[in-house]
């Protein structure tokens, strides 16, 4: 496999860099002061002007969407070239917003590109591709155990030329902020349906929409992450046109599995970047201390920590690599168990090295506020997009499946299983296996 990035992805992570340094670790320190200063003052919610005026820089530079892979409406960039980019925005928790690229946002306008109408993209993608309004994805909800998405229970009915939607969500990311027009929704169309997975729908809903009640922000660990939120919606018989349904009734298991997958490496990408800013950090971190009479940094139980650290993120770089190639040579569903593994083990990763850091810190790491967002992201992506359990069973399913032959000498057996699942890189046609 062949993990060389394109001249275009070259050029673009040199300006990146620059942009970085020049721009956003210089401020950091103002974003954070505008976010978490007067955590009680209704300002919080209100979109922060120093983001703006990045976002303003960003879009000059040429730095823009890059998560879009279709060039008419991004920067044309397949999974692969496009990690390296997301792991150096992952660096600062700001950061993937200043360029457009943070999430929800990312996955929405994913799925408007591949399944919105033209009247659809019209109305919603263009705004959110410009920046002008963000969007939120309502599919969580508190009375079922949302890891089963059969089990999701708003109820999406059809009335002439409307859909009336009524539940209740929860964790629904960006819809705190007052620029956030649009939800996403998911709910049940057809719930006698014998196919537990075409129950479901996806459909577009505005947030001025009558009966759409945004009740609370639901914290984490205390923060509330305005101006973004993770919020409590109310959907009270909530009327919208027929028009906003996205692919067809029954499709929304669709609709996700598009969706999930590339938002699923893309956190990987960041938090790949949020545990090698955190080592850095801790290595500087234990390099200005001294205790005992040596710095902290020559105690042997630093200097193994600092080793394994490095050690597990160049593993879940590579990993993460393999699991973006492969979705561009064969395609998200032959890179399934990949995605899966990456979704496993690099949350978990990024939230124990954080944690690593903010134990160099001694105290001062609970007040550090890199540090806190830092976790606080690391650690919700362990249930965020299907929690580690989900992607553990079925990692496991694909697993027993693949040695399930009758005879495990048989290689063509096990051969053809392999193919069955698009995991013979060899034997795939135009797949080069270069390592």
């Amino acid at each position: 496999m062949d993990f060389e990035f394109s001249d275009r992805c070259k050029a673009l992570l040199a300006r990146l860099q620059n942009f970085m340094e020049k721009h956003v670790y210089p401020n950091e320190g103002v974003i954070y002061d505008q976010v978490f200063a007067q955590p009680d003052d209704f300002r919080r919610w209100e979109p922060l002007e120093i983001l703006e005026e990045l976002k303003t820089k960003a879009r000059a530079a040429g730095l823009w969407n890059l998560f879009l892979p279709d060039s008419e409406f991004g920067a044309g960039l397949g999974n692969l070239d496009y990690a390296p980019l997301a792991e150096i925005m992952g660096r600062s928790y700001w950061a993937p917003e200043i360029f457009n690229c943070d999430a929800p946002n990312t996955g929405n306008m994913e799925v408007l590109v591949r399944y919105g109408t033209p009247a659809q993209q019209q109305q919603w993608l263009e705004p959110l591709l410009d920046g002008r309004i963000r969007s939120a994805f309502a599919m969580t909800e508190p009375a079922v155990a949302s890891s089963d998405a059969t089990n999701i229970g708003t109820r999406i009915r059809r009335d002439g030329d409307e859909y009336v939607i009524s539940g209740r969500k929860w964790w629904t990311s960006g819809a705190g902020d007052p620029r956030c027009k649009i939800l996403i929704v998911m709910g049940q169309s057809d719930p006698d349906n014998p196919n537990r997975h075409a129950r479901q729908s996806m459909i577009l809903v505005p947030t001025e929409t009558p009966g759409v009640h945004i009740r609370r922000y639901l914290p984490i660990f205390g923060v509330s992450d305005a101006p973004h939120g993770h919020m409590e919606t109310i959907f009270d018989d909530v009327r919208v046109p027929a028009d906003n349904m996205l692919l067809g009734e029954g499709r929304g298991f669709e609709i996700a599995q598009g969706r999930l997958g590339p938002g699923r490496i893309h956190h990987c990408m960041r938090l790949i970047g949020v545990a090698d800013r955190a080592l850095e950090r801790a290595c500087r971190r234990l390099s200005e201390r001294t205790t005992f009479g040596e710095l902290v940094a020559d105690q042997s139980l630093w200097r193994f920590r600092i080793a394994e650290a490095r050690c597990r993120i160049e593993q879940a770089r590579l990993m993460t690599l393999k699991a973006a190639w492969m979705m561009d040579v064969a395609g998200n569903k032959a890179a399934k168990a990949e995605i899966a593994m990456i979704k496993i083990i690099v949350p978990r990763m990024a939230a124990e090295i954080v944690d690593m850091a903010i134990q160099a810190f001694g105290g001062g790491g609970f007040a550090d506020t890199a540090l806190t967002m830092a976790y606080v992201y690391a650690r919700t992506t362990q249930v965020a997009d299907g929690p580690d359990e989900v992607h553990s069973n079925q990692l496991a399913k694909f697993e027993l499946a693949r040695h399930a032959v009758a005879d495990p000498a048989n290689t063509a057996g096990e051969a053809a299983v392999m193919v069955a699942q698009g995991r013979d890189y060899q034997r795939l046609e135009g797949w080069s296996l270069g390592v």
